[in-house]
């Protein structure tokens, strides 16, 4: 029986009784909204069955004692009137459902009808919550994306798939709930598109104006005829609608994808985008997209990110920071840590708070998406999304601050009956919630569907409620979105000279620092009697070619390209002060006395035009504060040192430039000699001897894998100081006297360790390996 009702209700569905939501839409005069209240109140019973009804007296009680706890919940701020009336009505269905108990058995249809009862009474109470007193719904509609199952591929316009739009649910907790095409009727009045319609494409992310009067999202034309493929008529692009359908302006152009864009309290926009260049480590032909920023018109487009690889959903949080998710994997596994970073409204001082570095892969989730912050709380709502899918899953809570265990202790789960994907379970079938939109810490909007093929749009609560709210059977919904007035976070000032509003205040440039107050100050022991002497600077280069390991850098599978910028002094006291480069993805390794690494870095930072980047120490604590000092750091007392470029080879990187001729000077000779491991720089198979014969078995790297957070050594999540680099690499007790009489110069004793400490790597560009074998100097296009 409970099938036939559930597909009784389908067939409908698919016969236009009540799939004619959309279609309605489209044919609608003008401004029409077309009621939808019939259809949706077959779709919610059909809903509600669906989800495990099995009509039995325990079930109906359960949704009894469930209506009487959420009534008690939002009593304090509810419509005391209404939601008294409900209760009272509860409290006589109570006492019927009593005496069917008691009767002990009842016919099926009878048992249903109190089920279905219960449920309508319930779904009152529920929308008398205060927070759901708002009479309009923006949201989208669209296919789930084609291409590659992955969570780089979703985003790209050529993976679109046609259909779906931008729409307006009416009075979407009453009885007739009316759906309005927000752009059916809209004609686009600015850009390539002008005098266009926007009625055969794909709609995605969608955002609304803090004064709830303006609307952002990113448009495709589906015209891609394969995939991986890019250019206008492909690629998302940014749009600007008032929230009544008129005002339609086209805001960014191109052959690059630009999506999620999010209104700053400042008023200009940041958004995603592929314009800075540079291509996945792993994978296929991925253009990378990192956060930008715009003018609300589309004009003095700056890049707020110079992250090497992806990031994703921008949004601001109660502070007026950005908050977004960031995949980072510098030198460790690719798979586990795409997680919450915050930044500055302009790009600066972009920080992970929580989950970059977990310790196990199945102990927290892989992925974190649709970060947003929940009003008036320090608490976030996010998606647990996986590598290889989309940006569905689970549903979490993020509280930043108890201390983080690399593990669950800042987390908390929202829809506890669905696993992690990839992390925990199976992906496709466990990505059931998605783009929560919080009213409160009890309190969401979202959208869901238990089998994960046609998302409709919900609320629901922490305590296990949940109630349809609006869903097209022949495609899914996604962002829901309150159409009001919010409140406006703080608007932060800026601290660099990036936008032209900045410049002109300012006078123009300034130039970008990095200070550390004391290197020594870090949540981590260091080794005893460590003295660092210098602070080293790394730049990670991004990936300018598109397939993996074409080149193959070094050792390391998936590795980065890189180049030693040089150092910086740190002063007795710990402190340092150094001017920066801008624009660039740069990583730190701490120095001792020898000028080896003790600490490092597996992670980017970088800054911004007049940055001031300010850290108080190696691997900060984030939860504690240190004593404050009374004296200024003495790094602080002059001016910025600058970096000091590093010996031949290392800028940019070149194994047969920066080993080879230490090598050639104390060690080939007399490996020929004794018929040892041949340490020529003959090129074989695209590396040399040289390398081929010291890197894997001799070397110090880092695996860049899925799954090399298992590999001991070379793997993990951080770095343990004093364990790393030169000073645990095997080859390192072979470059002393104790190795036949070995005498090393100090320059290429350095030589040698500073390629251990760079991942042993063997090329420092994507471009042209074949020269740099040869020792042929060889600049990276893309820095």
């Amino acid at each position: 029986m409970k099938t036939r009702c559930i597909m009784m209700a389908l067939h409908a569905c698919l016969r236009g009784v009540l799939g004619s939501c959309a279609l309605a839409a489209d044919q609608a005069k003008p401004s029409a909204a077309v009621d939808v209240g019939r259809q949706m109140r077959t779709l919610i019973e059909a809903d509600w069955i669906s989800r495990g009804a099995d009509f039995s007296f325990e079930q109906t009680r359960d949704v009894v004692e469930r209506g009487k706890k959420l009534a008690e919940r939002i009593r304090p701020d509810a419509n005391t009137r209404r939601l008294n009336r409900l209760t009272a009505e509860l409290v006589k269905f109570e006492e019927r459902l009593a005496k069917f108990e008691q009767a002990g058995d009842a016919p099926q249809g009878a048992r249903r009808e109190l089920y279905l009862e219960s449920r309508r009474l319930v779904r009152k109470i529920a929308f008398c919550n205060p927070l759901l007193d708002f009479d309009k719904l923006m949201f989208a509609k669209r296919h789930d994306p084609g291409g590659v199952f992955h969570m780089c591929d979703q985003y790209y316009g050529c993976n679109a798939r046609l259909g779906g739009g931008l729409f307006v649910l009416s009075d979407p907790f009453g009885p007739k709930p009316k759906l309005t095409n927000l752009l059916k009727n809209s004609v686009v009045e600015k850009g390539r598109l002008k005098g266009s319609k926007l009625d055969s494409g794909a709609v995605l992310s969608p955002e609304l104006s803090y004064d709830g009067k303006t609307v952002l999202f990113a448009y495709t034309q589906c015209k891609a005829k394969k995939t991986y493929t890019w250019g206008l008529t492909i690629s998302y692009h940014i749009f600007k609608v008032n929230a009544d359908g008129s005002g339609l302006v086209q805001l960014t152009d191109g052959p690059s994808d630009d999506f999620d864009p999010c209104f700053l309290p400042n008023g200009r926009i940041v958004f995603i985008s592929e314009r800075r260049g540079g291509y996945l480590r792993c994978g296929r032909h991925c253009p990378v997209y990192t956060m930008f920023s715009m003018e609300p018109d589309g004009s003095d487009i700056i890049c707020l990110s110079y992250h090497e690889t992806h990031e994703w959903h921008p949004s601001v949080n109660n502070d007026g920071m950005i908050v977004y998710s960031r995949w980072d994997y510098v030198d460790r596994d690719t798979n586990v840590a795409h997680h919450i970073w915050l930044c500055y409204p302009d790009g600066r001082d972009p920080r992970s708070f929580h989950g970059n570095y977990p310790l196990q892969r199945n102990k927290r989730p892989w992925m974190e998406m649709s970060i947003r912050a929940i009003p008036g709380s320090h608490k976030y709502v996010a998606v647990t999304g996986a590598h290889h899918g989309n940006a569905f899953g689970s549903l979490i809570l993020i509280d930043l601050r108890p201390a983080d265990d690399n593990a669950m202790s800042q987390i908390e789960r929202l829809t506890p009956e669905v696993r992690f994907p990839e992390a925990e379970a199976p992906i496709r079938r466990h990505m059931i919630y998605g783009t929560p939109w919080p009213l409160s810490e009890d309190d969401y909007l979202c959208v869901y569907d238990p089998k994960a093929r046609n998302r409709g749009i919900y609320w629901i609560d922490r305590y296990g409620n949940k109630e349809l709210i609006y869903r097209d059977p022949s495609i899914s919904c996604i962002s829901p979105i309150p159409l009001r007035p919010r409140p406006k976070p703080p608007v932060v000032p800026e601290n660099t000279t990036q936008t032209v509003a900045a410049k002109t205040a300012l006078g123009g440039d300034r130039p970008a620092t990095v200070a550390v107050m004391n290197v020594y100050d870090g949540d981590f022991k260091w080794p005893k009697g460590t003295k660092i002497t210098a602070l080293r600077i790394i730049q990670l280069l991004p990936k300018s070619t598109a397939p993996p390991n074409r080149p193959r850098i070094g050792v390391a599978n998936q590795t980065n390209a890189r180049a030693v910028l040089g150092t910086a002094p740190v002063e007795p006291d710990g402190s340092v002060y150094f001017e920066a480069p801008v624009g660039k993805a740069i990583y730190f390794q701490a120095l001792g006395e020898r000028g080896m690494a003790v600490q490092s870095m597996r992670s980017v930072t970088y800054v911004h035009p007049g940055e001031r980047l300010v850290c108080q120490g190696c691997h900060e604590r984030k939860r504690s504060s240190s004593s404050p000092s009374r004296k200024l750091p003495l790094a602080m007392l002059r001016a910025p040192s600058s970096i000091q470029a590093d010996v031949d080879g290392s800028n940019p990187f070149n194994y047969p430039r920066l080993v080879q001729p230490a090598l050639d000077r104390s060690c080939v000779k007399c490996h020929q000699e004794k018929k040892a491991l041949d340490l020529s720089g003959a090129v074989a198979g695209g590396f040399t001897r040289s390398y081929r014969n010291l890197a894997g078995k001799y070397g110090f790297y880092f695996h860049v894998t899925n799954g090399s957070i298992r590999t001991g050594v070379h793997g993990g999540s951080r770095t343990i100081a004093g364990k790393f680099g030169a000073r645990a690499a095997p080859l390192f007790k072979y470059l002393d006297e104790s190795h036949y009489g070995v005498k090393l110069s100090p320059e290429d004793f350095h030589r040698i360790t500073l390629w251990l400490d760079s991942n042993s790597e063997f090329l420092g560009a994507y471009e042209n390996a074949a020269a740099q074998a040869r020792g042929k100097l060889v600049k990276p296009s893309l820095e």
